[in-house]
């Protein structure tokens, strides 16, 4: 996260295909895929805040950041 930070103090924007849960609760604005991965998924599920994906109760990325 100090790298994409320091990237983002300079006025950079930064766009992250990312798994990490450390990096999604950090991120400005998240695109959730799914609802699984390969054909059956390519859907967007959620697009907002990590505090607004936390609340959408068709992520399986929101079930596991609120843990």
């Amino acid at each position: 996260l100090s790298a994409i930070n320091q990237l983002l103090d300079h006025g950079h924007s930064v766009i992250i295909i990312e798994h990490n849960l450390n990096v999604i609760a950090a991120a400005d604005y998240v695109i959730d895929l799914g609802p699984e991965g390969g054909h059956d998924g390519g859907q967007v599920i959620f697009t907002g805040t990590p505090a607004q994906l936390a609340q959408c109760q068709q992520s399986y990325t929101a079930k596991f950041l609120n843990r």
